[in-house]
């Protein structure tokens, strides 16, 4: 009997038990529609922060060239966490406002890697003559944007580069004033102009186009104006504060730009007025704030090289003009480099080369295992000071002297 009666209560409580439990899902359904209308796009951008980029669409010219690769096809190396595209000296003959095919052949194929940027060390038209009137500086420029610049902007791949001595020569005349004072104005006009935007992400534009700073995701870039062989003072003292600024050092990596190398690597190129004045002194400030990579061109050689914590990519040729390494005999090649960061690697960067007049792949194995240049030693990348042989060091030793020779 008593089960009968307390049952009218059990029903009851039942009852409002299911009421409260549709108020408070009710309410709680209204607080999630009000929710801000970024929400779900912030999750969504921090989802496509870890997601790999959607590859470029290869359009007809790409994928013919590719086609022509032979039966092994193109090779495509592994994909690291950030992927560059580097190219170098782009320039032909003086005033030239047309590009040999190997340039062009190296912007059709940009889709096939599809990099999320792509570099260049400078020399991308054939100024240093004083002979050129401002109308023919002004159309290589031009020419310079319809092959090279307007392609990469349409595919929207930021574009990180640097000036090189036929862009816009540091060098100074007796008094002390540019000598190529309307080369360097009118690479700063092309350059400024809004419509020709590199698309990357400015920390610093300093100085720009000679001087600047810019960041892609966790890798810091400097550029500097390696032109001519010398940093000036004050310039040198801009770039030691961008490196220890906050945004240089909470980047995971480190990375250079400029045009003359700091050590020699090319036949004809072996001359103290090729590379950077006080090369050991720069390098040693450049490992001071953890710089990884220093990337050059001028030589028109390809060599990937190191000394001390430094590693330094001498990014060869795409245009008019390539050179033979130091003392190899080797033929000149023209060339191309992807690079692919990996942070989880200890060494960060894998180098793939190609041969731009055969597509094939260069192997570190094919280039000498050191350099002797006029000022210092440089090791092939993946050879050490300790894998040398007594003959190796001996003969740097008799041809550069003990100082230069050093680890």
């Amino acid at each position: 009997m008593r089960v009968w009666r307390s049952l009218p209560q059990i029903l009851l409580a039942t009852l409002v038990g299911l009421c409260l439990t549709l108020t408070l899902h009710a309410c709680q359904m209204g607080q999630v529609a009000q929710a801000p209308v970024s929400s779900p796009v912030a999750a969504s951008s921090v989802a496509q922060s870890v997601t790999k980029p959607t590859p470029m669409p290869m359009p007809p010219e790409t994928k013919a060239i590719v086609a022509r690769a032979g039966s092994r096809g193109l090779f495509n190396p592994p994909r690291g966490d950030i992927r560059m595209v580097v190219i170098s000296d782009l320039n032909s003959s003086y005033g030239s406002t047309t590009y040999d095919p190997e340039v062009k052949l190296g912007i059709q194929l940009i889709p096939f890697w599809s990099p999320d940027l792509v570099l260049c060390g400078g020399d991308m038209v054939a100024g240093q003559d004083d002979t050129l009137s401002n109308g023919q500086i002004q159309a290589m420029w031009d020419g310079f944007d319809r092959h090279v610049a307007a392609p990469l902007r349409k595919m929207n791949v930021p574009f990180g580069f640097t000036i090189g001595n036929h862009d816009g020569s540091s060098a100074l005349g007796a008094s002390n004033q540019f000598l190529f004072e309307r080369d360097r104005a009118a690479a700063m006009a092309y350059w400024n102009a809004p419509n020709h935007d590199p698309g990357v992400q400015f920390v610093d534009k300093y100085e720009f186009p000679f001087y600047y700073t810019f960041k892609f995701q966790d890798v810091f870039f400097l550029v500097w104006d390696g032109s001519s062989n010398t940093i000036p003072a004050n310039q040198l003292k801009w770039v030691e504060t961008a490196l220890a600024s906050e945004p240089a050092q909470s980047a995971k990596m480190r990375m250079l730009i400029g045009h003359l190398p700091l050590y020699s690597v090319a036949a004809g190129r072996n001359t103290l007025g090729d590379v950077m004045r006080d090369a050991d002194q720069l390098r040693a400030m450049l490992e001071k704030y953890q710089v990884h990579t220093y990337i050059s061109g001028h030589h028109h050689a390809y060599y990937p090289a190191h000394r001390g914590n430094l590693q330094m990519l001498h990014s060869g040729i795409l245009g008019s003009g390539p050179r033979s390494l130091l003392d190899t005999g080797l033929p000149p090649r023209k060339t191309l480099t992807v690079i692919d960061v990996k942070f989880d690697s200890p060494e960060l960067t894998t180098y793939t080369t190609y041969d731009m007049q055969t597509l094939q792949v260069i192997k570190n194995q094919e280039l000498p295992r050191l350099l002797t240049g006029v000022n210092g030693l440089l090791l092939r990348r993946d050879v050490n000071w300790k894998q040398l042989t007594a003959e190796e060091r001996s003969r740097c030793a008799s041809r550069l002297g003990a100082s230069l020779c050093g680890a």
